[in-house]
């Protein structure tokens, strides 16, 4: 999982989304401030995904 975030302070409001909505085991992931995302967006999260 790689997450991209407008502003690194939202750090911490990501993550705790993710606890309640991402299952144990929690993936491995990376993070990264950058100038803009598309559509003005704050954040942009990119994944792998396997549905059983």
């Amino acid at each position: 999982m790689t997450i991209f975030l407008k502003d690194i302070n939202d750090f911490a409001v990501v993550n705790d989304a993710m606890l309640r909505h991402v299952p144990e085991p929690f993936p491995a992931r990376s993070c990264f401030a950058v100038v803009a995302l598309p559509k003005g967006a704050l954040v942009e999260i990119e994944a792998v995904v396997e549905l059983s």
